[in-house]
């Protein structure tokens, strides 16, 4: 991700705020499943076998559900704030690291056989760079799922201010998945999202 400081402060205010989705109500978790809902999830092919990573984890909206099903979990996000409240809430899992940095600098030191993310992309403006270390971090015959917002707007307003984002064209993604050396096994897509299923040769 660009380390935006910006962004950074966005997402520590809605903390400070506690905005946090892992306690929405059923009506709001049942709208955000219009982007990464059961479909997203099944196309990971969990089992108690595997190591994920999550792109993002935000406060673990997705990995309070992707976690009991998988191995080992790891999430990355750049606020500091978002990954405090992400241990809180994925407290009770033994299975869980949590790290917070810059996806794109941050130096893994092993391999996963799944990564996700889910309306993070956004953020992303060197998208190939992206996925080619998504590349470098699957082991072979691993897996990544990739959830895009069909929003095409340059900016989200925020109200204080706006922040820039870089909106993601299906079409282009499915290039650069490509031509990150990645196999497409399928695209679909949701009400509000378009979804990618890649594996590492």
């Amino acid at each position: 991700m660009n380390l935006n400081l910006d962004l950074i402060n966005y997402y520590d205010l809605l903390i400070d705020e506690n905005n946090d989705p892992v306690n929405d109500p059923a009506v709001l978790r049942e709208y955000m499943d219009k982007w990464d809902g059961q479909d997203f999830i099944d196309g990971m092919r969990l089992s108690k076998e595997k190591s994920v990573l999550e792109i993002g984890v935000g406060t673990g909206r997705l990995a309070i559900r992707v976690s009991p099903l998988c191995g080992e979990f790891n999430g990355i996000d750049i606020s500091s704030k978002t990954v405090a409240r992400a241990k809180e809430n994925l407290a009770e899992l033994s299975n869980v690291l949590l790290i917070c940095g810059d996806f794109l600098t941050h130096e893994f030191d092993r391999q996963f056989d799944i990564i996700y993310s889910s309306l993070t992309f956004m953020h992303v403006s060197d998208k190939l760079t992206a996925l080619n270390k998504i590349a470098e971090l699957l082991k072979p015959g691993g897996r990544f799922v990739l959830s895009i917002d069909k929003n095409q707007d340059e900016y989200i307003d925020v109200g204080f201010s706006k922040i820039k984002v870089y909106p993601d064209n299906p079409y282009k993604i499915k290039g650069l998945i490509k031509a990150a050396g990645l196999l497409l096994q399928y695209q679909t897509e949701t009400e509000f999202a378009h979804i990618f299923v890649a594996d590492r040769a």
